[in-house]
């Protein structure tokens, strides 16, 4: 098949190296334009356009993928199909139509549970046992088309957003491959999203990733793994500054104390929820690297007591 594909971010780049090793011809990518890096001085190319530029392959990174220039060159191109993994760009209708038979999206939830943005993240911070991937024709609506085939795959306690992401990424790659193939051959049959169950999954923002130590302990450690590694769960210091946190671990066994506060036992600093407390695995204060929660705690003399978040 001649084939378009649009991706950007790293879980993007195991869809587009299966379609490749499937012997498809891939005619064009686009990608998100290069973007600037945390201290916003140097533009860097996305995953996909560092990947497909070593595979020598023609890159396009529009600011409007649907502009009326990008889609006479698609019209162009004659090619079967647009193969679309976390771009990060609405396509306009023009350019649906712009190929033979459809632009499959990749999507990383069982739809239509969690459409949009953070379906992942989102499924973790609820709770869901059970997650998984679909591809679908897109269409005018927001992760609203005919689904071609799904997965599923087990959310394990200890995953962060960036571990189930990684994995999907890599079980969802042949799952494209096969919707493709099937829709090339005339077998594939898009089925309509059923109307029950239907949830949202929106872009996670800085105040979601924001800890409240009154929340019970499991769902403390669902938004920390939620929000990892981006956007970042965090808190603040006694003294107010803000700092970064990684995924922690109930400790129901150990007694409870005041949401927020901090102890050291048997080796471990443990911090209060609305129930039992969580033990901190990695903290980064702000302007520092990560660091083992206990050496923090070492170096920062806090003194059993100190605040973590509002008081």
């Amino acid at each position: 098949m001649r084939l378009i594909f649009a991706g950007t971010p790293e879980i993007a780049v195991p869809t587009l190296a299966a379609l490749e090793d499937a012997g498809h011809e891939i005619v064009a990518v686009l990608t998100q334009p290069d973007a600037r890096g945390r201290r916003g001085r140097t533009l860097h190319p996305s995953p996909v356009k560092e990947y497909a530029l070593e595979r020598g392959l023609d890159v396009w990174t529009p600011e409007k993928a649907s502009a009326p220039e990008i889609v006479a060159r698609v019209k162009e191109l004659e090619v079967d199909a647009a193969a679309v993994v976390a771009y990060g760009q609405i396509l306009r209708p023009a350019l649906l139509e712009a190929v033979r038979l459809a632009w499959v999206n990749l999507h990383f939830s069982v739809l239509p549970t969690w459409r949009g943005a953070a379906p992942v993240q989102r499924a973790i911070m609820a709770g869901d046992e059970v997650t998984g991937a679909s591809t679908f024709v897109i269409e005018k609506g927001l992760d609203t088309g005919p689904v071609i085939g799904t997965l599923t795959e087990r959310i394990r306690m200890t995953d962060t957003a960036g571990d189930l992401l990684e994995r999907l990424a890599q079980l969802g790659a042949p799952l494209m491959v096969q919707s493709l193939e099937a829709l090339d051959a005339g077998v594939a049959r898009p089925t309509p999203q059923s109307t029950d169950d239907i949830s949202y999954a929106e872009k996670l923002t800085r105040e979601d990733a924001y800890v409240r130590w009154d929340l019970a302990a499991h769902l403390v450690d669902r938004r920390i793994r939620g929000c990892s590694p981006a956007p970042g769960a965090w808190t603040t210091l006694p003294d107010g500054s803000v700092a970064k946190l990684g995924p922690v671990s109930p400790r129901p066994q150990r007694a409870g104390t005041v949401p927020g506060q901090l102890r050291e036992e048997a080796g471990e600093v443990l911090v209060g929820t609305g129930t039992e407390p969580v033990a901190l695995g990695w903290i980064a204060p702000a302007g520092k690297k990560p660091m083992d929660a206990a050496a923090w705690w070492r170096g920062a003399r806090l003194g059993e007591g100190a605040q973590l978040g509002e008081a």
